[in-house]
């Protein structure tokens, strides 16, 4: 009975225990389900609101927004450009969404305060009255600062231009504006800005005194707290003569009265005096009465003239230049600068020039020179006057190109001496290098020349040219090098030569050794070839390696390979004399060292010049002095001279040598007359040239005929003569007339008259080519 009351009651507890689990596990997934759907329902409705808020709020509006919807919150973040498009922003989201829902965490940006205009005006007082122009405040009152000026300056016409803004005064603005305004009445000529803390003055006064009077009475009543900037001017001086005065001597350089009508030629001036030795920045008036524009070109080489004395003094008053040199100066140094002021002055001044001499026995001849170098001519000394000097400059250029000439005129030169300068130049045509000094007693001439006749070459032109008796010195060497029909090659032609003999016929080394591998013998022939006529000329003989190894052995590499090279060639007979080794290491490559090409093109060996000149060894022979004078020709030519067909072909042939010139001349006269394109300006240096060459003495060459005119041998010929166009074609009408106004100075100097039927025959020559039907007339040299 126990038994069976007790097995009922377990099963009902273990009945109550599977419900009870039951109804948690169905708790459970109730509450997980719950859950489930709500965090989905709270994404649904956060995606939602999110597109909504970007929908109404765009990014290209509101790219500083920044959208986070937080389940039913929605929260508003960033930073607005302003409060209008703060809220904005909010009233936009609020549109799409509840607006509890919304949470403002924006910021606003700060914003800059409404700037105060620039507060500034302008008076501009003049004789006619007042403008007043500008920005004032608006607590300004007008009215009585038009009437204030009135009063204070005493002038009915002012014209009220302002405008006024309603903004705070900034702090500065009453004192400058108080200040202004007494600076209005002090300046009866000015423009006076006004701005705040600041104010600018513009006057011009009446006198240098009345500018220093203005400019203390304005910093004596400028306040403390205002910027004065002033820029008063008078007048410039009126100073008569226009002076200027440059001097030097054992107290310096420096100038005792200058004056100068602009700043650009003060500034020159005043640069021109630096240079030549006047310390620090010193005065110079700016004044009124310059007689030339041309002012500083004259006083710049004026006082370039007497730096490059070293001592004297030049003085210009109005358009008289006068160059002052102490007894100390040397002649030619002091015809130098005489010659080189003439040339530059411009010609509306005029140049006396005075030579302070000690004693008589300082006096030198009259001496001319000419220095033949480096393409050009060099001319110093005296000529007999501006013509003769253009002569003279345009026959050397004709010779030489380039023409470096300070010559000056002197008319005290002895009678003959423009032939004997002119000659002298003709001589030296011959040489490479050289000089020609002529003096009334000798023609002495210097120099080098690749002609082994030139000594003879030269007597004989100057034989030529001034007849007999006239005394030379010459002392011409022979140089082989320059000698044209030797045809030795340059310095540049022999280092180009072993070069590519290098290149064709390399040769080569071991390994990281400066040993010689293989046979150089075939190569060292070739740079024997090269070498024969390159013993004397200064070469370098360099190594270089690729950029294998470290920098320094590469160095000592290089050396080692160089001098090797330079014993083989010297042991195979090459002369080496003056041949250096130097090693370069892998500092010069001449390829790309990353390749197996490059680095093999980098290990060479390269010759360099070291100098154009070739090095003489004393092995050149000296020049020989030889003296002698011109000689006469010989009785034989003398005698067929005189024979009436000699003196038949002697007109002949003077008549052809002036038709040449005086139809070059007369063709470019009748073009300036017709007006053609190719005539050139009726004041150009042409056609005074053109006119000179007119006169029958102009082209007279002493009846030596068309070779001796100082022109290419192809631009005469006998189509000249028959008429076609002169100048040739490819020669500028002013070189040409240029060169036939030389020789007409020499023609008209040398030969004072000609005969009566030979100036018939040039009256007709002067029409070549049927140009004019009216014959020319003739006047004799001279007229």
């Amino acid at each position: 009975m126990a038994n069976s009351k007790t097995r009922p009651k377990g099963r009902s507890s273990r009945r109550k225990g599977v419900m009870f689990l039951s109804s948690v596990l169905a708790l459970a997934a109730a509450g997980a389900l719950s859950l489930a759907g709500a965090y989905t329902a709270a994404d649904y409705i956060e995606r939602e609101s999110l597109a909504d808020l970007q929908a109404a709020l765009p990014a290209e509006d509101y790219g500083w927004l920044d959208l986070k919807v937080d389940g039913l919150q929605v929260h508003l973040g960033g930073t607005a450009p302003n409060e209008v498009q703060r809220f904005r922003a909010i009233a936009r989201a609020g549109t799409e969404v509840d607006p509890g829902r919304i949470v403002d965490d924006m910021q606003v940006a700060v914003q800059e305060p409404i700037k105060t205009p620039d507060f500034e005006i302008e008076l501009l007082r003049n004789d006619n009255g007042i403008s007043v122009i500008g920005l004032v405040p608006a607590s300004v009152d007008r009215a009585a600062m038009i009437e204030g000026l009135r009063k204070r300056t005493d002038t009915e016409n002012i014209s009220d231009l302002t405008e006024t803004a309603d903004y705070p005064v900034p702090e500065g603005w009453d004192d400058a504006f108080t200040f202004g305004m007494k600076a209005a009445e002090l300046a009866k000529r000015a423009k006076i800005s006004i701005s705040v803390g600041k104010v600018a003055v513009t006057a011009i006064t009446d006198s240098a005194r009345e500018k220093v009077a203005l400019t203390t009475d304005l910093q004596r009543a400028k306040p403390a707290t205002v910027e004065l900037v002033a820029d008063i001017t008078a007048p410039r001086p009126v100073i008569a003569p226009f002076t200027l005065r440059f001097v030097m001597d054992e107290q310096g350089a420096r100038f005792n009265a200058c004056a100068a009508d602009t700043e650009a030629a003060r500034d020159r001036i005043l640069r021109a005096g630096q240079a030549a030795g006047i310390p620090g920045t010193p005065a110079c008036t700016l004044g009124l009465g310059v007689p030339t524009p041309q002012w500083a070109d004259a006083a710049v080489p004026a006082i370039e003239a007497v730096a490059a004395m070293g001592s004297g003094s030049v003085t210009i008053s109005d358009t008289d230049v006068a160059l002052i040199a102490p007894a100390t100066i040397p002649a030619d140094t002091f015809d130098e600068a005489v010659g080189r002021l003439q040339t530059a002055l411009p010609g509306v001044f005029t140049l006396a020039a005075q030579h302070e001499k000690a004693s008589e026995a300082n006096t030198g001849p009259v001496e001319f020179s000419a220095v033949a170098r480096d393409g050009g001519v060099v001319l110093r000394g005296r000529v007999t006057d501006e013509r003769m000097r253009a002569a003279v400059e345009s026959i050397a250029r004709a010779r030489f190109g380039h023409v470096d000439s300070a010559l000056r005129t002197d008319d005290t030169v002895p009678s003959g001496w423009t032939v004997k300068v002119i000659a002298a130049i003709e001589a030296m045509e011959g040489l490479d290098t050289g000089m020609a000094m002529v003096t009334p007693d000798l023609i002495r001439i210097t120099g080098i020349s690749g002609s082994q006749t030139a000594s003879d070459e030269a007597a004989t032109q100057l034989a030529d040219r001034l007849g007999a008796g006239a005394r030379y010195e010459m002392s011409i060497r022979y140089d082989r090098r320059k000698d044209a029909l030797l045809a030795l090659p340059s310095g540049v032609d022999c280092v180009d030569g072993l070069n590519r003999t290098m290149k064709e016929s390399e040769i080569g080394f071991e390994p990281a050794k400066s040993v010689i591998a293989g046979d150089p013998s075939p190569t060292l022939t070739k740079l024997a070839e090269g070498m024969a006529e390159c013993g004397d000329f200064r070469i370098e003989l360099g190594g270089h390696t690729d950029s294998q190894g470290s920098e320094g052995f590469n160095a000592e590499l290089s050396q080692k390979r160089a001098e090797a090279v330079l014993a083989a060639m010297s042991g195979h007979g090459i002369p080496v004399k003056h041949m250096t080794a130097k090693g370069y290491g892998e500092s010069q490559p001449i390829a790309d060292n990353d390749t197996d090409a490059g680095r093999e093109a980098n290990r060479r060996i390269e010759f360099t010049l070291l100098s154009d000149e070739p090095v003489d060894d004393g092995s050149t022979p000296t020049a020989q002095m030889v003296t002698g004078v011109t000689a006469a020709p010989a009785e034989g030519e003398a005698a067929a001279e005189e024979t009436p067909e000699a003196a038949e072909d002697a007109a002949q042939k003077q008549a052809e040598v002036l038709a040449v010139a005086t139809s070059g001349a007369h063709l470019v006269l009748d073009r300036h007359q017709e007006g053609t394109p190719a005539a050139p300006p009726a004041d150009s240096e042409a056609v005074t040239a053109a006119e000179a060459a007119t006169r029958p003495a102009a082209a007279v060459l002493s009846g030596e005929g068309l070779e001796t005119l100082a022109l290419p041998a192809t631009t005469i010929s006998a189509e000249v003569v028959e008429g076609d166009d002169l100048p040739p074609e490819g020669l500028e009408h002013t070189e040409f007339l240029e060169t036939v106004s030389a020789y007409a100075a020499l023609g008209a100097e040398k030969m004072p008259q000609l005969p009566d039927d030979l100036l018939a025959r040039i009256t007709g020559a002067g029409n070549i080519g049927g140009r004019n039907d009216t014959p020319r007339p003739a006047p004799r040299p001279g007229q």
